[in-house]
């Protein structure tokens, strides 16, 4: 069972401050931070947007993602979170609407990916998506994220692949890891680690 009212703002951001996140160096790889955000839906629920990706893109077309992308030179992860949000979703969301950090993960790609938690008052409704980096934008209720992912085993690495089922969809690492990470923290206070769980091989390039 869920911890009571784990999502809003005081129950996740006391869960987040007992889970200590852990930074990875960069060491030559680059630097990208995500979003998960918990909003509103509009009848006082708490959701997750969730975006999946225009066909059309050359980066990781079609695929389910979180808001979020690389770091601008001279930018603090926390920033490019937050301009990442506005800039995919239309979501302006103060620094103090951060109420935490997960693992850092390092893509197959390059990338190592600092994961941040907002919790904002926002409607999901209210949301400006991007046409040009959202086709779809999904509302991801409490009972989807507490979804029990599945973990397969691959040839190619000693690390099980992550799959998170979503309507009738798998969803892969790297988002399925964090969003995995954040079910366990946020919703049973389990302080659940993601440094080994893989990519699919098709991510890999």
């Amino acid at each position: 069972m869920p911890l009571p009212n784990a999502l809003t703002y005081t129950t996740l951001r006391d869960s987040l401050a007992r889970f200590e996140s852990r930074r990875i160096p960069l060491e030559g790889r680059r630097h990208a931070a995500v979003v998960i955000a918990v909003l509103d839906d509009g009848a006082g629920n708490p959701v997750m947007p969730l975006t999946r990706r225009p066909t059309k893109l050359r980066a990781h077309p079609g695929q389910f993602a979180l808001p979020g992308g690389r770091l601008d030179p001279g930018e603090t992860p926390e920033d490019a979170a937050l301009r990442e949000l506005h800039e995919e979703l239309g979501l302006d969301a103060p620094p103090d609407t951060i109420v935490g950090r997960l693992d850092d993960y390092v893509t197959r790609s390059g990338y190592v990916m600092s994961p941040f938690v907002v919790r904002s008052d926002a409607a999901v409704a209210d949301l400006k998506p991007s046409p040009d980096e959202v086709d779809v934008l999904f509302s991801v209720t409490e009972t989807e994220l507490d979804s029990e992912p599945r973990f397969v085993d691959i040839p190619e690495s000693d690390k099980p692949v992550i799959q998170w089922p979503f309507r009738g969809h798998l969803i892969h690492a790297p988002t399925a890891a964090v969003v995995y990470q954040f079910r366990e923290v946020a919703l049973h206070r389990r302080h659940t680690r993601i440094d080994g769980l893989e990519q699919p091989v098709f991510a890999w390039r």
